[in-house]
């Protein structure tokens, strides 16, 4: 069968499956990351309300991604099994209901429950991931893989900025801010259950159809017979997989620290009030708009000329990069310097995301949904470890730090990815026929737009 995905993306077209695939799946991953992390910037609030310490608070910091790991591991297998579309949908209904039960917690440990829980819907990202290989030619597959997870990934930085407008909007309608912070979950929660719906009537699996529908045709997907835990299992034994996976968690990991933890540092270290604190830390969630976008552009750019080994000295690149200047954001003890080194690392810390999904398509392309579940679980992993460090040491300004060293040993890490002379000739065989297929179906007046 003549592969049907998409060779460029038409930015403003939601006349194919492939574009409707790509901006319900950004828009899906991005009120998932808003609700994700709704209460991030509401804790100085909800502390005080809840009577927290600063360990519970650490503990809820670290639940808030740990059941990420877990679940990101399960989704890809359903992917392959259930196809994306049924997956995502159920996700998105069924995550609603926590976020919308926290509102209810009325001390510690109910918050800490609900929040594990809400935890669940980070698993989102694998779920937009695999959509957006399997509807994407090689020569665009980074840029759209990136696009739509930077998009996604803004709704962290969005949500910084929002809830604690949606809080001062609640208290000026005569509650008190112990209340206000409980309606405002209404918003994420609601949200999500409308984009469930828009998930379910518009996106369809595959550029051919749906999973479950192709197989009872006899048809074959990508992952072909294995299907479920084998695709994992297949996935698992892959060294590159795990480097990817490293990678992701000094740089998603690094992500979803800054989102659980940087609105509490600039309010307790420089004395910002929690709006201000919340816009410092959106801006670095926002730089996902663009940034992540780039560095896929970037990797189907140097792909071009490189093949897959331009794709991987890219990525270190990004990663050094990212290590050196997040090592001197640690070191920063004046709120302008700490907000300038931020959104530099934070530059370099989404383009890195964007650059390893941009590898992990051509990973091994059979267990796809296996690929993209341990990548996308070691973000989480790397999120996990730096609260616990954070739990152990007290310190937020020193696990920063920790954080750029690490970033810099996943550097030189990345280059020990290797790909056989007969796969990078495979993947450049796809990659010159999907541009011969752009060229034949390229018409006057089409929309090159990120292609």
């Amino acid at each position: 069968m003549t592969s049907q995905k998409a060779t460029r993306i038409n930015l403003f077209s939601l006349a194919t499956p492939q574009m409707r695939a790509f901006h319900l799946t950004w828009l899906a991953f991005f009120v998932c990351f808003f609700a994700w992390f709704a209460t991030a910037p509401l804790m100085p609030i909800i502390k005080g309300d809840l009577h927290l310490t600063d360990n519970e608070v650490f503990n809820i910091t670290i639940a808030g991604v740990f059941a990420t790991i877990l679940a990101r591991f399960a989704i890809g297998p359903m992917c392959d099994k259930y196809g994306p579309r049924i997956t995502y949908t159920l996700l998105l209904a069924l995550g609603a209901i926590p976020v919308f039960g926290i509102a209810f917690a009325w001390d510690f440990t109910s918050f800490f429950v609900f929040r594990l829980l809400i935890g669940i819907i980070g698993a989102s990202f694998v779920i937009t991931q695999y959509h957006t290989s399997v509807m994407f030619a090689p020569n665009v597959v980074g840029t759209a893989n990136a696009a739509v997870g930077g998009w996604g990934n803004a709704g962290g930085g969005a949500t910084q900025s929002i809830m604690p407008l949606v809080v001062a909007g609640v208290v000026a309608l005569g509650l008190s801010q112990a209340i206000s912070w409980r309606y405002s979950m209404i918003v994420p929660g609601t949200l999500m259950l409308i984009v469930a719906v828009l998930y379910w009537k518009f996106t369809q699996d595959t550029p051919e159809g749906n999973v479950l529908e192709l197989r009872r045709q006899g048809i074959e997907v990508d992952s072909g017979k294995l299907g479920g835990w084998g695709v994992m299992k297949t996935a698992a034994k892959n060294y590159r997989v795990w480097l990817l996976a490293a990678c992701y968690a000094a740089s998603f990991g690094v992500e979803l620290f800054v989102h659980g933890i940087a609105a509490t540092y600039y309010f307790n270290k420089f004395h910002l009030s929690v709006e201000d604190a919340g816009f410092a830390v959106g801006a670095f969630g926002l730089l996902a708009l663009f940034a992540r976008a780039l560095g896929g552009i970037f990797s189907d750019r140097i792909a071009k000329f490189k093949g897959l080994d331009g794709r991987i000295w890219m990525l270190s690149g990004l990663m050094m990069s990212e290590g050196i200047f997040l090592v001197a954001f640690s070191q920063a003890n004046f709120v302008a310097m700490a907000i300038t080194t931020m959104l530099v690392f934070g530059l370099f810390t989404h383009m890195a995301c964007g650059g390893i999904y941009a590898l992990v398509p051509f990973i091994d392309r059979k267990v796809l949904g296996g690929v993209t579940g341990i990548v996308g679980a070691g973000g989480n992993i790397g999120g996990v470890a730096a609260g616990f460090l954070l739990r152990g040491t007290g310190n937020v300004q020193f696990c920063f730090f920790v954080l750029g060293c690490a970033a810099i040993v996943c550097a030189f890490g990345a280059l020990a990815i290797r790909f056989s002379l007969r796969h990078k000739e495979a993947e450049q065989v796809l990659y010159d026929q999907a541009i011969a297929q752009r060229s034949i179906t390229a018409t006057p007046g089409s929309d090159p737009a990120m292609a």
